[in-house]
């Protein structure tokens, strides 16, 4: 009885924690993220560690073709789900069936992404996937999507010690992100799937292609400032 005991106020004091974390990031900038803390991590115990360049920008300073391009390609339905995509989860779990041994097809949301990115590690497991739908519902209702669109475009990582969209945009194509042009805010969006592989500044005719799919579908998104 005493353990249940502990135990529940251990996992009360999680969740208060948890609530009280969401609340403070709609108004205070997230000074640090998982992902950062493991990657320097690796870095130091692999002896190739470069450096960490970050520099967060509010909504505004950001160009909306970065905004129309990540939509565009990694989550469409952005706009009008409430955190995760069920017409997408059920979509991929067709095509993984039907295509068993291939590469799996993800159904990762950006706020599923941001909500991974801001408070848990990348691990693969059931837990970390319960958490990160937990974070997701969380951030949905407590920050909204402009909030959730503007810590998305600062923590996600962009390349090897590069987190942030105007780390990348500075680092890629020498200027802000709120100058970004279509074109290269594509091309930043088509390698998020492996940036530590991939380079906006030097695409493979791959990256090239995925760019043009990209620009194909902005066309279709409006995101004012």
């Amino acid at each position: 009885m005493k353990l249940l005991k502990i135990t529940f106020k251990f996992i009360k004091s999680l969740f208060i924690i948890s609530v009280l974390s969401v609340v403070l990031f709609k108004y205070v900038n997230p000074p640090i993220t998982p992902l950062i803390i493991i990657r320097s991590i690796e870095g130091i115990i692999d002896l190739n560690f470069s450096g960490l360049y970050r520099v967060w920008k509010n909504y505004n300073e950001i160009s909306p073709n970065f905004f129309s391009a990540v939509v565009g390609s990694e989550d469409a339905r952005f706009l009008s789900h409430s955190g995760i995509d069920w017409r997408s989860v059920k979509d991929a779990q067709n095509y993984n069936r039907m295509h068993k041994g291939k590469k799996k097809r993800g159904a990762s949301t950006i706020s599923m992404q941001t909500a991974k990115n801001t408070f848990l590690n990348h691990s693969r497991n059931y837990l970390r996937k319960a958490l990160e739908a937990y974070f997701t519902y969380m951030i949905e209702a407590i920050w909204g999507k402009k909030r959730i669109l503007e810590i998305y475009a600062n923590v996600i990582e962009l390349g090897n010690g590069i987190y942030g969209i105007e780390a990348a945009s500075t680092k890629y194509f020498n200027k802000r992100a709120r100058d970004l042009t279509t074109q290269e805010a594509a091309l930043i969006a088509a390698v998020l799937p492996n940036p530590r592989r991939w380079s906006p500044d030097k695409p493979t005719n791959y990256i090239k292609g995925r760019s043009n799919w990209i620009i194909s579908r902005m066309g279709k998104l409006t995101f004012d400032e």
